[in-house]
């Protein structure tokens, strides 16, 4: 029944086609959409690559839709990578989608409580300003006077405060220092309120982080909502193995005691002046908390704890840590039922001191021990080595079906590297090519003679290279990189050897750098990681994308290095089934940025001989759209001259 209504939605004559000027059938994305339909309806488990231009939004909206006009309507729940692509589900596609169907579903928005005003914590902070400089004090008066019009409490709703605005941390709660049903403001609660709306919406739009957050039983309150839902669909899908991995974990962070610390300190200063250990202890743990953060590089980096662990200096200043919890616990032990402020930071001294005994048993079996450091705090990670076995399970027992698409999920053709990495054997499996022609629409080229990725040279060869290209494309260039150290290097060269306007990752927050580069005339913006998904330029605005190197993960990366010897112990070979199937990932991803339409043209270049000279090129190359090829940075140049 729903797989005729799809077809109709999608027919030349169809809903889709009404009211969507210069729509057209594709046969890639009627496809997606009648299997997708098959899953919701049979309860079962699909994975689809839609390359690029598949239209896989409307692919798995449209059926969803009609589901829930069926006879046996599901609840159904949409998560993605980021919260861009949330809210423009559910700003954008969704109200095209209810509008094309005439459906009155409910749909709701959710997001992590970070994202939603506490009208509690606004409060305290506003009546004690001692621990507040003068850009927060600034920040904190025009959210107070924003609160007092918003519905949602949504802070993505202010645009006069910045987004990374230390203020934030004040005014928002986290799962340590909510005080839940014990708020005095909990009937009023924007996050509460939120999760009513989804509790009661027959769809609803959340991220990758907070679906497996709330499987994984960390959160409370929205623990409800996914039993309840038959159908789950993951967009971005790609990002899920990671991500999974890491809510089945543990994690300590110098930022929680940092943030028990602030609230203890608040309520002694506010209500329990009479206490004079309680400020005391405060400051001797937040003391221990730097002095620990001072043992490890002053740049952010990610490393194995259990080696840190090891030594004398890591080992003597984590006990420290314990013993001023320790010392902070006895004291709020003995202000317990006072108010409800100091009952919440002793349930969270007791989560912390337990957290504690994690990241200090570094022999457990099975797991990854590594931390990550901020600029101001430390955290550590126990992580499990494969989530198969949970997640295989969590599926099986739910009963409900599951749909995985990105466009990004296949190596060589094959889907068993996502598939196994997740337990998910049973699964249909459906490989969809992009619907662009990029033989007649792009180029691949692979310069020749560039130095190796540790030549000293290598950052002013990239640079060289990429000026020919930059001038031939007048600007609208994107160079991605897999080193920060690199990426300044270039850029520093650039800025003395061309005009265009250089727009460099770190310079502003990356939604205001992406509309730079959009308003600006022959911008070229240079970037890493978090630039490589995600980021949609269409039309002349980007014709040229150029990627330094394969983008193999750092053989340092404890998660990585733990998993590798994992996969020895059993016999396998590390390099086949995890780092050369991340790396492929990855670059379909970074490639993924150039061609966005069927109008779009453009050259890629992939500045890695590796791609020709070794064995593992030829799985990139086959994993890569279908592009005409060239080694020949002239023949580039005159393409992109060509377009402009």
């Amino acid at each position: 029944m729903i797989a005729s209504q799809v077809s109709q939605a999608f027919a030349k004559e169809g809903a889709l086609a009404k009211a969507i000027k210069g729509f057209s059938p594709r046969q890639a994305q009627i496809d997606m959409a009648l299997d997708v339909a098959e899953a919701i309806d049979q309860q079962s488990s699909l994975i689809v690559e839609a390359g690029t231009g598949t239209g896989k939004t409307f692919a798995y909206l449209i059926p969803a839709f009609l589901a829930l006009n069926s006879k046996n309507p599901k609840k159904i729940v949409v998560s993605t990578g980021t919260k861009n692509l949330q809210e423009q589900l559910f700003h954008k596609d969704i109200p095209l989608i209810k509008k094309v169907l005439g459906s009155n579903a409910q749909v709701a928005l959710l997001k992590g409580r970070a994202n939603y005003l506490c009208i509690y914590r606004l409060a305290q902070y506003q009546d004690s300003r001692g621990q507040l400089d003068a850009q927060m004090l600034q920040d904190l008066v025009k959210i107070k006077t924003w609160s007092n019009g918003t519905q949602s409490g949504d802070i993505g709703e202010l645009v006069n405060v910045s987004e990374d605005s230390s203020i934030f941390p004040f005014v928002t709660s986290t799962l340590d220092n909510c005080l839940a049903r014990d708020c005095p403001d909990y009937d009023a609660c924007y996050l509460v309120k939120a999760r009513q709306k989804a509790s009661d919406a027959d769809i609803i739009v959340v991220n990758h982080h907070l679906f497996f957050a709330d499987m994984a039983l960390k959160d409370t309150g929205f623990g409800e909502l996914i039993p309840k839902a038959q159908v789950m669909i993951f967009d971005e899908a790609h990002q899920i193995g990671d991500i999974a991995s890491e809510y089945f974990g543990e994690a300590f962070s110098t930022k929680q005691l940092v943030d028990l610390c602030t609230d203890v300190l608040q309520v002694h200063r506010s209500s329990l002046t009479d206490v004079k250990q309680l400020g005391l202890a405060a400051e001797k743990l937040q003391k221990s908390c730097q002095e620990f953060r001072l043992l490890f590089n002053y740049d952010p980096e990610r490393g194995n704890w259990r080696e840190k662990h090891k030594k004398v200096q890591f080992q003597q200043k984590f006990a420290n840590l314990k013993i001023d919890l320790d010392f902070l616990y006895q004291v709020i032990k003995l202000c317990v039922s006072r108010n409800e402020a100091i009952d919440n930071c002793f349930d969270r001294a007791v989560n912390l001191l337990a957290q504690y005994e994690v990241m200090a048993n570094v022999e457990a079996y099975g797991m990854s021990f590594w931390y990550e450091t901020t600029p101001r705090s430390v955290v550590l990670h126990q992580t499990p080595l494969t989530v198969s076995d949970k997640f295989s399970a969590v599926v099986k027992e739910s009963g409900a079906g599951w749909i995985f698409t990105s466009a990004t999920l296949a190596v060589d053709n094959n889907f068993d590297h996502f598939a196994q990495h997740l337990g998910l054997q049973g699964a249909k499996k459906l490989l969809l090519d992009s619907p662009f022609d990029y033989q007649a629409q792009s180029q691949l080229v692979v310069p020749r003679y560039l130095p190796q990725a540790n030549d000293k040279n290598r950052a002013l060869a990239l640079a060289k290279l990429a000026e020919p290209l930059i001038a031939a494309s007048g600007g609208a260039c994107f160079m991605l990189f897999t080193s920060y150290r690199v990426m300044h290097q270039v850029a520093e060269i650039l800025a003395d050897s061309i005009d265009n306007p250089l727009l460099v990752q770190g310079q502003m927050a990356k939604r205001k750098l992406l509309e730079q580069f959009v308003e600006q005339d022959k911008a070229i913006l240079l970037a890493t990681a978090s630039f490589w998904e995600g980021i949609d330029v269409r039309g002349d605005k980007l014709t040229c994308v150029i990627i330094d190197k394969l983008p193999f993960a750092s053989p340092d990366d404890p998660l990585l290095q733990a998993r590798c010897e994992d996969v020895r112990r059993q016999g396998g070979e590390p390099f086949s089934q995890i780092q050369l199937p991340q790396a492929v990932i990855a670059l379909k991803q970074g490639v993924g940025r150039l061609i966005r339409d069927v109008s779009d043209r453009g050259v890629l270049v992939i500045c890695d001989d590796r791609l020709v000279n070794k064995p593992y090129g030829e799985t990139f190359l086959k994993s890569l759209p279908d592009m005409k090829r060239s080694r020949d940075i002239n023949k580039a140049a005159q393409f992109l001259a060509s377009l402009s």
